[in-house]
């Protein structure tokens, strides 16, 4: 078969397409003829080889990619046969392998798709789907709501602003540049803002009309949360799920307390405590699946060549991307 592989840590160009062997299924396991791998934020992470990542680092030389949709082909020893021929998702935990034309994973880590759903679309709600409903379980919106969603044109950031404007909050929508401006305002956001533009928080605060935001999603962190987090009124919360400009903000217990909002870190351990541990995170996949397959919640995905993994990881690094990252074989 073949596959992106990484023979050793560096830049993205590291990830080499190249012809390797075709994995076989072990007892109780299925192999997928892969039609769409996810491609993380955190595979960028492993790829550099970061020793202060979150996980341990791969062994070498690896194929990345931890989620992936396609066709049971081939079964294991003792696997149920009522799984050969079926459209499947599965997020494989920290075992890699999604990057290839066919990966192996076990049953219980299966999700057949809806008939409604492409592959694509099945990657994005088993990842970015199940983070999403993770982030929300913190959130505790209504429809008095006036939520702002930071990187509101990334993955989770398009299902953050559908789920919101569905519940009746008031949305507005941050992103970067005027093509996702526009794709959030196609969402539904009632305000869809430019934050690489001057003032854009003089735009939030006159089309609110004097009301302030009570949640504050944040993907970023760095001066775009720090200008979200001003725009917060009294008793408002903080979330805080990424910190692509280098680092999570912190706000000090004083302007905390003085102010009466919360800020608190909504991913890792603290949402794995609130799901209840691992076991959670199956629930949290079925669950996403559902919305999608219902039309509540539309993942945005951004489909690349499997051959140009590595572009793909340029893009997503650099936040040249809209939705979901997806590699197609």
């Amino acid at each position: 078969m073949r596959a992106a592989r990484l023979h050793a840590f560096g830049p993205a160009e590291n990830l080499t397409y190249e012809q390797t062997e075709t994995p076989v299924p072990g007892p109780g396991q299925v192999r997928i003829a892969v039609r769409a791998a996810g491609v993380h934020v955190i595979d960028t992470v492993f790829r550099q080889g970061d020793p202060k990542s979150p996980y341990p680092l791969p062994e070498l030389p690896t194929i990345p990619g931890r989620e992936v949709a396609g066709t049971v082909d081939a079964l294991g020893e003792g696997t149920d046969a009522r799984w050969l021929g079926r459209r499947v998702a599965a997020h494989l935990g920290m075992v890699p392998g999604g990057y290839a034309e066919t990966a192996v994973t076990d049953t219980g880590k299966l999700h057949e798709l809806p008939e409604n759903l492409d592959f694509a679309e099945g990657i994005a709600m088993i990842g970015t789907g199940r983070t999403t409903l993770g982030i929300l379980r913190f959130a505790d919106l209504t429809d008095q709501d006036v939520v702002i969603v930071t990187a509101a044109a990334g993955g989770i950031g398009t299902l953050l602003v559908q789920y919101a404007r569905n519940l009746g909050a008031t949305v507005v929508g941050a992103a970067g540049g005027p093509a996702k401006t526009e794709r959030v305002r196609g969402l539904g956001a009632d305000v869809a803002v430019d934050y690489n533009a001057p003032g854009w928080t003089d735009q939030v605060r006159t089309a609110l009309g004097g009301r302030s935001a009570t949640v504050v999603f944040d993907a970023v962190s760095g001066p775009l949360g720090r200008a979200a987090v001003d725009l917060l009124g009294k008793g408002g919360r903080h979330l805080v799920y990424g910190w692509s400009a280098g680092g999570p903000l912190e706000l000090g217990e004083e302007e905390l307390a003085t102010r009466g909002i919360t800020s608190q870190t909504v991913i890792g351990p603290p949402m794995m405590k609130a799901i209840g541990g691992p076991e959670g995170l199956r629930a949290l996949e079925e669950a996403a699946l559902a919305e999608a397959a219902a039309g509540r919640l539309v993942p945005a995905v951004q489909r690349f060549p499997l051959a140009e993994a590595a572009a793909a990881h340029r893009a997503l690094e650099t936040r040249a991307t809209m939705g979901k990252v997806v590699l197609v074989p």
